[in-house]
This record gives structure tokens, C-alpha cells and sequence, in this order.
């Protein structure tokens, strides 16, 4: 198994779209499941009502995560309201977010869009990082080495984009990442929903079988 700061690698499945899918991940333990909000343009988008049901089945160690694209202030309280535990925000944060919630963040970047990251690291607010390929959501791979020498922190740094089963060992190997989120790698052959041999899979790769069978 491969460690961070002797911790067990961090493990996120993104998009999860019903209840059903949370059976998957209680069996095999992840840590953070995030469920996609206010982006219609996703298939994955869901409801707050949606989001609350799937969080009434997911077994209280898992946190979850609200993902989205430049939120608004009302969103973000509406989403601090629902119960979530952090949310990832892709694109602009709102002015005023530390003032007005207290939620925790993990802000999330494109690999080709870094110039903000330096200035992001010193928020004390921001509980971590996803780095992202150049169109996130697409499950398209990137270079892991093009963030390999990126400056750490004691903040979190998650690995994500174009993730699979097949190659999220090496991915930790490469970039040695506090954690790694994967969707689109671990969906089923018509994209439509998650599929359990996919994910037990990627969880069993990821934290080197640790644990005995998943």
C-alpha cells in the first residue's frame, strides 16, 4: 500500500446519482463520496432533496462532498444546510464564502489552469485540492507528471481525472497524492450509474489490496 504522511490513501467516488450506489461503497469503505449539484449540464447533476436521500444510506464514516461549478453564496448555504461536509468548487468562489459559511472547501483545478494555485494554498478555509484534467468530468487522463513537482502543503492533494482500476496504482506511485477521486472510471459500459466490480476494483488497486478481499 502506498501512504501519505503514514496515512492510508484518501479515496473519493464522484457522481454518485441514487441511493442504491451507496450499498456499493459501505462494502468496500471509501472516505468521501461526492454527489454532483446545480449543473444541469451534467448527467450526474442531482437535487439537494436527491442528495439528501442517498446521505440517510451511506454509512456515517463516509463524508460527503458537494461538487460545483462557480456556486453562488445561496447555494453554498443551502448546501451547508443539507448536511454535507465539505464542497468542491470548479471555477470562481464566491466573494464573501469564509465570511458567510463555514463549511469546508476543496477547491478544485485544471491542469492547465494553475495560476491561482499559490494564492488558493494560503486560505486557511481551503481543506484541499483536486487537480483535475483540462475538461473535468470527461474520464480523458492527463500527464500525472505535469503535477508531480506541484508545492504540497499540510493541505490535502487529490488526484482525479480519467482515473480507472487499471491505472490508479501507478497514478499513486507517479504523483504520490494524499488522495484520489475517481466517476467516470468506475461507471458501468453505458455510463449509466456505478458499477460495484469497477469500484471494488479501483478501491483494492488504490490501497494495494489492504484489508484482505473487497
Amino acid at each position: 500500500m502506498y501512504r501519505i504522511k503514514g496515512k492510508k490513501t484518501i479515496i473519493k467516488i464522484c457522481g454518485i446519482t441514487t441511493a442504491n450506489e451507496t450499498e456499493y461503497l459501505n462494502k468496500v469503505k471509501i472516505d468521501l463520496v461526492g454527489m454532483v449539484l446545480f449543473f444541469e449540464k451534467s448527467k450526474r447533476n442531482i437535487t439537494i432533496d436527491n442528495a439528501k436521500e442517498i446521505m440517510k444510506t451511506l454509512d456515517d464514516k463516509i463524508k460527503t462532498v458537494a461538487v460545483v461549478v462557480s456556486p453562488t453564496i445561496d447555494q453554498i448555504e443551502e448546501i451547508e444546510n443539507a448536511g454535507f461536509d465539505y464542497i468542491q468548487i470548479h471555477g470562481e468562489m464566491p466573494v464573501g464564502i469564509f465570511d458567510k459559511t463555514d463549511i469546508s472547501v476543496l477547491k478544485a483545478f485544471n491542469v492547465n489552469d494553475m495560476e491561482m494555485y499559490d494564492e488558493y494554498s494560503k486560505i486557511s478555509g481551503i481543506k484541499g485540492f483536486v487537480f483535475d484534467a483540462a475538461e473535468p468530468g470527461s474520464g480523458r487522463t492527463f500527464d500525472c507528471n505535469s503535477i508531480r513537482d506541484t508545492k504540497r502543503s499540510e493541505k490535502w492533494f487529490i488526484l482525479a481525472g480519467g482515473l480507472t482500476p487499471d491505472n490508479v496504482a501507478e497514478a499513486i506511485k507517479t504523483v504520490k497524492p494524499d488522495g484520489v477521486d475517481v466517476s467516470s472510471g468506475v461507471e458501468k459500459g453505458d455510463g449509466m450509474g456505478k458499477d460495484y466490480e469497477k469500484i471494488r476494483r479501483f478501491v483494492r488497486n488504490a490501497r494495494g489490496q489492504e484489508g484482505g478481499m473487497l
